[in-house]
């Protein structure tokens, strides 16, 4: 059953003697890793990762500086998938209501993520990013991300992926659709969830590749359960002109960012000298939420969290606590550790919160000026 996603049914057409959970469970986590999609647990019954060991939570670090991971636990996401039978059979074995996700980018997959949420369409600038909408053409009953898809696929003169048949497409409860396709030429796609709007493929429309991570078919969560369409439960490769859409929407790294490339060491460190132990504390203090997007790389607010980060550093930087260049040293280690492949992006948030908070110098007694 697991090798095809799919159950058995009797003559009623009811569920035939039904596999429990931790079969399930435990089946599907290593019917996606004989297949060369790394696997990590999702928290029982949500879409989020399982939760960081309780050291990793207390003293926040990237995940290529966390003894964790090696030693074989599943703390910071997808960063710890993998594909070891063993270590699967360890934590499905022993948590069988974990769900699963797949580390997109190891596994050489691009995901399109199809949303179907009922809220008020953006203005016709954001309907196709980059294609302008004349005000002429009427745009009535437009209302998700299955629409928007198909009018993008319409302009290219090729069927929406929504309705490709030849590719692994899974159904997700809340009415979404994910279609699955495999990188054939090597190039490391990037991920829009959670990059803002100025990266998705259209409205409603994300892409799931390096960056994230992807719920497995046949996963469970409180909302549903993740279902496979039609027979097909192989991803077909990425087609050329989806190819051509994700490169003029940027979702390739720039030209100058080598990739991949080993993320850098805790940047705390950077800072050490900038201030004594009492503003190293500050710091780290400061930069914690930005190190626990990298634990939901799934939205998470990162923009938001990087750029009060930001802010905040300025402030700090205005009073004679910190050197600019070291604040912002240590935010840009940290946030590309979080958000690989996003650089500019970053640069553009740590930019912005640097110069608001540089108004606003912040003193040892927590007020600004």
């Amino acid at each position: 059953m697991p090798a095809e996603l799919r159950f058995s049914r009797s003559d009623s057409g009811r569920p035939a003697l039904e596999p429990s959970v931790a079969e399930l469970s435990l089946a599907t986590a290593r019917w996606c890793a004989r297949r060369g999609w790394p696997v990590h647990p999702l928290a029982a019954g949500r879409k989020t990762p399982v939760a960081n060991c309780g050291d990793c939570r207390a003293r926040p670090h990237p995940p290529t500086d966390c003894p964790c991971i090696p030693a074989g636990r599943w703390c910071h996401g997808f960063h710890s998938a993998t594909l070891d039978q063993d270590r699967i059979q360890q934590w499905w074995g022993s948590n069988p209501k974990f769900g699963i996700g797949v580390s997109c980018g190891r596994a050489g997959l691009v995901v399109i993520d199809i949303d179907a949420h009922p809220v008020q369409p953006p203005t016709r600038d954001r309907i196709l990013p980059g294609i302008p909408i004349a005000d002429h053409i009427d745009l009535t009953g437009l209302a998700n991300g299955f629409h928007t898809l198909a009018v993008l696929a319409a302009l290219r003169g090729t069927p929406s992926p929504a309705e490709d048949e030849s590719t692994l497409r899974v159904r997700t409860p809340s009415g979404g659709l994910h279609v699955w396709y495999r990188v054939g030429d090597g190039r490391r796609w990037q991920s829009s969830v959670g990059s803002g709007s100025g990266r998705a493929l259209a409205w409603q429309v994300d892409i799931r590749a390096h960056g994230s991570y992807i719920i497995a078919p046949g996963t469970a969560t409180r909302h549903g359960v993740y279902t496979p369409l039609g027979d097909v439960r192989e991803p077909a490769a990425l087609p050329l002109w989806l190819a051509q859409e994700l490169e003029r929407t940027g979702h390739l790294p720039a030209p100058n960012i080598p990739a991949p490339r080993p993320v850098p060491p805790r940047a705390r460190q950077a800072v050490l000298a900038a201030g004594g132990g009492r503003e190293q504390h500050v710091l780290a203090a400061v930069l914690a939420p930005v190190e626990d997007c990298a634990q939901v790389p799934e939205g998470a607010g990162f923009s938001d969290t990087l750029n009060r980060a930001a802010y905040t550093l300025g402030g700090l930087v205005a009073a004679g606590r910190l050197l600019r260049e070291e604040a912002e040293e240590a935010l840009r280690h940290t946030a590309v550790a979080v958000r690989p492949g996003q650089e500019r992006r970053i640069g553009q948030i740590i930019r912005s919160g640097l110069t608001a908070g540089l108004n606003r110098p912040l003193h040892d007694n927590g007020r600004r000026q």
